[in-house]
Formats: C-alpha cells, sequence, structure tokens
C-alpha cells in the first residue's frame, strides 16, 4: 500500500487547486483519497495538524531547493538562477497553500512555530533569496549596493501577483523569466568599479 500520508497530502493539493480553501475538509479530503475518513484521523490527531504538516511538508522541499540555490552561485547567470528556483518554489500549488494559510488564522497559529514572522512559504521564499543574492553581491556578479532584502521581496511579490487570478493554470516559465529580467536588470552584470577601469583605458 502506498504510504497513506502522502495519498492524503496529494489528495489535500487536488482539492485544493480545484476547489479553493473553503472545499478543503476532512472529508474532502478521504473521498478525494478514496479512503475512509477515519484513516486520517489514524496518522493525524485532527485536521488542523494535517494543514500544518502539508504546510511543512512544502518547507522541507524549499530547505532543499535553498541550499541547491545558494551553491548556484557564481555559476550559470543570476537570472536563470532566479527564474529558475521561482518557477520550481512558488509554483501553483505553493501558492494554493498561501492562500489556505492566509483563510485559517488557526493553521497560521500553528505555523508561527517555524515562520515567527511573515506568511509562511513566502517568507522563506524571500530569504532564500537574498541569501542567494547576497552571494552573488560578494562575487560581484551585481552590484555591491544593491539591496538584497527588498530586490527578493520584489521577486516574490511580483511572482505571486502573477498567479494571483486562482485559476490554477500552470506557470508561463517565460513570463517569470521577464519578470526576474526586469527586477535584476540595474544591479545584474560587471561590477561599477570594473567598468571604470576599462572607460579609464
Amino acid at each position: 500500500m502506498p504510504d497513506v500520508r502522502e495519498q492524503l497530502f496529494g489528495a489535500a493539493r487536488r482539492v485544493l487547486l480545484r476547489d479553493g480553501a473553503d472545499a478543503l475538509t476532512s472529508r474532502a479530503v478521504t473521498t478525494e483519497a478514496g479512503v475512509a475518513k477515519g484513516i486520517l484521523h489514524r496518522h493525524f490527531p485532527d485536521f488542523g495538524t494535517f494543514l500544518a504538516s502539508l504546510v511543512l511538508t512544502r518547507l522541507d522541499l524549499l530547505d532543499a531547493r535553498s541550499t541547491e540555490l545558494r551553491a548556484a552561485a557564481g555559476t550559470g547567470t543570476v537570472e536563470d538562477n532566479l527564474a529558475g528556483a521561482l518557477i520550481a518554489v512558488l509554483d501553483v500549488d505553493a501558492l494554493a497553500l498561501v492562500s489556505l494559510i492566509l483563510s485559517r488564522r488557526e493553521l497560521l497559529a500553528r505555523l508561527r512555530l517555524t515562520t515567527p514572522t511573515g506568511i509562511p512559504l513566502l517568507a522563506e521564499t524571500t530569504k532564500m533569496l537574498a541569501t542567494y543574492l547576497t552571494a552573488e553581491r560578494g562575487l560581484g556578479r551585481i552590484a555591491l549596493d544593491t539591496d538584497v532584502e527588498r530586490l527578493a521581496l520584489i521577486l516574490v511579490g511580483a511572482t505571486q501577483l502573477l498567479y494571483a487570478d486562482g485559476e490554477g493554470a500552470a506557470q508561463d516559465a517565460g513570463e517569470i523569466r521577464k519578470l526576474v529580467s526586469t527586477a535584476i536588470a540595474s544591479v545584474v552584470g560587471e561590477p561599477k568599479l570594473e567598468s571604470s577601469r576599462g572607460s579609464a583605458r
């Protein structure tokens, strides 16, 4: 028998994407998963714990992606690295979870243990991008005076707004890349010091 917890998580994600946060109930999840209602409560003490675990599972994936992105500093292009991270991390599943969190105060309260401030998933994504941008700034691939925290906030907020219609459509990678290209246009490239030396010659 496949892992029941993952089966339930998969069912919850499908209900959330198809029917929205208001439709996500324990009965809707077990019906979608094709299991008896009691199965969920064998693995989770209550539905609130189930929802928190659903989000925490996504945060674990984000942690892994954050490590990969930090390791990519200095390789490829800044634009490609940022766009790839945003496409992978802020997909429609993640944004649906954000909507769920914002619609249920008790869920947000549970998640304050892992995300003391900000909106869970969005706050961690912003930190991930800021950490990566800090590394690139140290390598001279973006301007030394770049406010990396503000730039990370802009990238995350703009991506969220790009897919805020709630339709659950697949992301357009081209739109994400254009967004990133526009946001970083003024800071990416050769260090200003090197440019000035080149001009002096």
